[in-house]
């Protein structure tokens, strides 16, 4: 083959590598998702960014053990909710200020839901869509004090419904934790990552 082809077979690689650079990043450690590779039902989300970082990490602390247990490894994939509604049942990372790290918790209500507490013994159970939430043991949770007061705010608030971009964030631990039982309900902006186990 003559030089002549050669130069012109280069420059078409170089192209080929410059086009595709923005879907596959060589020198990029941390792997990144096109939503074109992940799902085919972002096409109607209006050209929103749904780019997706995954990254490993390490939990600390057990509030939502059995399902995950303290120093267990998990996937966050930062940027998931750009691109997919949160949905009941999700594990997440929630931004928390009062805390220096992310928190991972589980969603237990979404926005539209019928949300409220009944009293029985020994406390209030929570109440979604006329269900008792129950923890990863089929225990339904039972809060008292000042966790209670805090969600009956809400309940109060909103006259017993879940407003829109608002999710009931809750541990395995019956009697709440760092969670809403004691921040109440969280926006969508706070919640950052959807956690894969």
């Amino acid at each position: 083959m003559n030089k002549g082809l050669y130069i012109i077979l280069a420059i078409l690689i170089v192209v080929l590598i410059f086009l595709n650079s923005e879907r596959f990043s060589f020198f990029n450690k941390e792997p990144q998702i096109s939503s074109r590779d992940q799902t085919v039902n972002t096409m109607d989300l209006k050209s929103q960014d749904c780019s997706i970082k995954i990254e490993e990490m390490t939990v600390r602390g057990s509030s939502l053990d059995p399902l995950i247990k303290p120093e267990q490894t998990i996937k966050a994939l930062f940027g998931y909710y750009n691109c997919h509604e949160i949905e009941r049942g999700d594990v997440v990372l929630f931004d928390y200020a009062g805390n220096k790290n992310s928190i991972i918790k589980i969603v237990k209500g979404i926005s539209g839901d019928k949300f409220e507490l009944r009293e029985t013994e020994g406390g209030w159970n929570i109440i979604v869509n006329n269900k008792y939430v129950k923890n990863f043991e089929g225990k339904p949770y039972l809060i008292s004090g000042n966790r209670y007061k805090m969600l009956a705010l809400y309940e109060r608030d909103y006259k017993g419904m879940i407003p829109e971009n608002a999710y009931l964030l809750l541990s395995n631990q019956i009697s709440g934790s760092v969670d809403s039982t004691r921040f109440g309900l969280v926006d969508k902006s706070g919640i950052i990552a959807k956690v894969e186990i």
